[in-house]
């Protein structure tokens, strides 16, 4: 599926694999797990490489990547996944900023259409989602906080945050960087306030795109009574 957040276009996909990593092997327990890649022109100035050409990716590349598995991760009940592996590859086709937290919020929908497929074929035994999971950034710019911040504003951005949350606002990761005087913290409390603002929304589309496609996310969702 592709995903558009302004001028930042992401194309996300699913593969699922009917085996797990080693460590899991045996436990009865599934993986999610991300990859992350730059098309080299993403940015206007073509990148010289694609990662992994020369049998290794840039420390960004990796934290990016580690960082949409457990976000991913933190949205399934990975014993109810049985054992497999599902691959959620996020492609960065254009970059406006904000393409990690786009990978996280469309390769949720990526990660729904397969657990859908997976539930209709009879493969799942009940719902396996904990609930939908998204991610925006918020910035303090010159005129005020800014969500989901385009490359201009989060460059100059006094600080910027990546906020990864539920829909219910229940918080996965936070990642966030004072780019030149220490921030208060009651500054840095109010933009953490903010982002689950934002990701409400986000949510909101995911739920819509999904049914448009013929996907009930409720059908997915482990309720609390079951």
């Amino acid at each position: 599926m592709l995903y558009r957040a302004g001028n930042t276009v992401v194309l996300c996909t699913a593969s699922v694999d009917a085996k797990t990593p080693p460590f899991l092997e045996g436990t009865g327990k599934g993986w999610v797990t991300g990859e992350y890649q730059m098309h080299p022109r993403a940015n206007p100035p073509r990148r010289e490489s694609r990662d992994g050409r020369k049998g290794s990716v840039s420390g960004r590349t990796q934290e990016i990547q580690r960082l949409i598995g457990r976000s991913l991760r933190a949205a399934v009940l990975l014993d109810r996944l049985g054992e497999r592996t599902i691959s959620i590859d996020c492609d960065v086709l254009e970059a406006d900023g904000g393409t990690r937290t786009a990978s996280i919020t469309g390769g949720f929908v990526a990660l729904a259409l397969a657990l859908d497929k997976l539930r209709k074929k009879g493969d799942l035994a009940g719902p396996v989602l904990r609930a939908p999971v998204a991610a925006i950034s918020v910035g303090w710019v010159k005129t005020g906080l800014a969500l989901d911040l385009i490359y201009v504003e989060d460059s100059k951005a006094r600080v910027d945050l990546n906020v990864v949350a539920t829909e219910a606002g229940d918080i996965v990761e936070i990642q966030g960087t004072a780019e030149d005087a220490p921030v208060p913290r009651k500054d840095v409390d109010t933009m953490v306030d903010l982002g689950p603002e934002g990701i409400s929304r986000l949510c909101a589309i995911q739920r819509a795109s999904l049914l448009a496609h013929g996907v009930d996310l409720s059908t997915l969702i482990v309720r609390e009574a079951s």
